[in-house]
């Protein structure tokens, strides 16, 4: 429960971050053409599913209002040689300097899947998938810039494809965002479908940021309820900062049937937006600000294999609502090993900095640092998924059972 003296303390924190982060021009959209001159910039292409109403102006593509049908976009964004790993450099002015700035160099509407299924043929990285799906208070272009930082930080080899939902972008729409989750999450299951369909697919990893993680958690609930389970394609779900109510997650779980994707979940207790959040929608805790080494979250998350990373400890920014993006380490984390499906606790991850790991009562680390040089300790609870069914109290899934889903 959240004293009345913090949420004095936290609303005013919120609306001075959030305001600072839009400090950037709007209108970034607007594709500008590399030349001769232009620096060794890298280059990142997305395919970008959206249901957002489009805006008739170039700059922007999209609005905040909900559209009756989704639309596909292929984008590529320039990053510039030298920045700040975990950092997106918006331009001053416009048009930006490819330089020194993240820049849009071509924008092409799809129409058709065959023409999506072209695209991501022309794009394969190895047949792994990465879709992301943005927060609360993000513009178009806010995703599209944040999904470009996290595919070049994370050295990933997976294709981006981002999921962008109607948000209005404006800290007084909280529950209008919130909506706009649930006007989506048939459009993005639906998309899943399309993607996993795709022969030039082979899996599929979701990262899920903020208020995103419930459009993911409901879309994968209906896929759940309508086949008994998640499509298979679908291998990981990363869940980072999730801005979702414990008890309503676990019975999301429960729905979506076996067996279930890989779960990775980022908590960090100092987390300063969910904890407005929790205020907002009734002082409930939500999953993102968990302290996973306590019961009875440590019990229930090892019974469903859930990997719970704890970043309290890890150094973030403003609010401390962005760290597995902002963090180089988190985000090498994700791209390296995560979305890979390798175990977080051998000595093989290459991490700059020692990440502690407490793996059922046992404290490893991972990377090549010793714990006692460890800059950023990170807690994590993993258990392979168990085959066998468990009792109802010892598990996520409870005693619910899948129910057909009404059209």
């Amino acid at each position: 429960m959240i004293a009345a003296r913090t949420v004095r303390t936290l609303v005013p924190l919120l609306v001075a971050a959030l305001l600072a982060g839009c400090g950037h021009p709007s209108g970034v959209m607007t594709p500008i053409a590399l030349t001769a001159a232009t620096p060794n910039t890298s280059q990142v292409s997305m395919l970008v599913a959206t249901t957002r109403e489009p805006s008739g102006d170039p700059a922007t593509l999209f609005t905040g209002e909900r559209s009756p049908k989704p639309y596909l976009t292929a984008v590529d964004v320039s990053i510039p040689p030298k920045r700040a790993p975990g950092t997106v450099q918006w331009p001053k002015r416009l048009p930006p300097n490819p330089a020194t700035d993240f820049a849009v160099t071509s924008v092409k509407e799809i129409d058709t899947v065959p023409q999506g299924r072209a695209w991501f043929r022309q794009n394969i990285q190895g047949g792994h998938a990465l879709v992301f799906v943005h927060g609360f208070n993000n513009k178009y272009e806010d995703s599209v810039f944040r999904l470009a930082q996290i595919v070049h930080d994370s050295g990933m080899q997976a294709t981006p494809l981002l999921f962008t939902w109607p948000s209005r972008a404006q800290l007084t729409a909280y529950e209008y965002d919130k909506e706009s989750t649930n006007y989506s999450r048939t459009a993005l299951e639906q998309a899943l479908r399309t993607l996993a369909a795709d022969p030039d697919v082979k899996d599929i990893t979701i990262l899920a940021h903020s208020m995103g993680t419930w459009l993911t958690m409901e879309a994968l609930r209906q896929m759940g309820i309508r086949d008994g389970h998640v499509n298979g394609k679908i291998h990981n779900v990363i869940l980072a900062s999730p801005d979702i109510d414990i008890q309503v997650f676990a019975k999301q779980f429960a729905e979506m049937g076996t067996p279930t994707p890989k779960f990775t979940i980022f908590v960090s207790q100092d987390d300063k937006a969910l904890a407005v959040s929790s205020f907002i929608t009734g002082r409930v805790s939500r999953l993102g600000s968990i302290d996973p080494s306590i019961e009875p979250y440590r019990s229930k998350l090892e019974a469903a294999g859930i990997t719970a990373i704890d970043l309290t400890k890890v150094k973030g920014e403003g609010l401390n609502h962005g760290k597995f993006a902002e963090s180089p380490e988190i985000v090498q984390l994700i791209g390296q090993r995560i979305i890979t499906g390798q175990t977080l606790t051998d000595s093989n991850v290459s991490l700059g900095q020692g990440l502690t790991a407490v793996v059922g009562g046992t404290v490893t680390t991972i990377g090549n640092v010793a714990a006692t040089a460890v800059a950023a300790p990170v807690t994590v609870l993993e258990q392979p998924m168990q085959a066998k069914k468990r009792p109802a109290d010892e598990t996520l899934q409870g005693d619910l059972k899948p129910q057909p889903l009404t059209q």
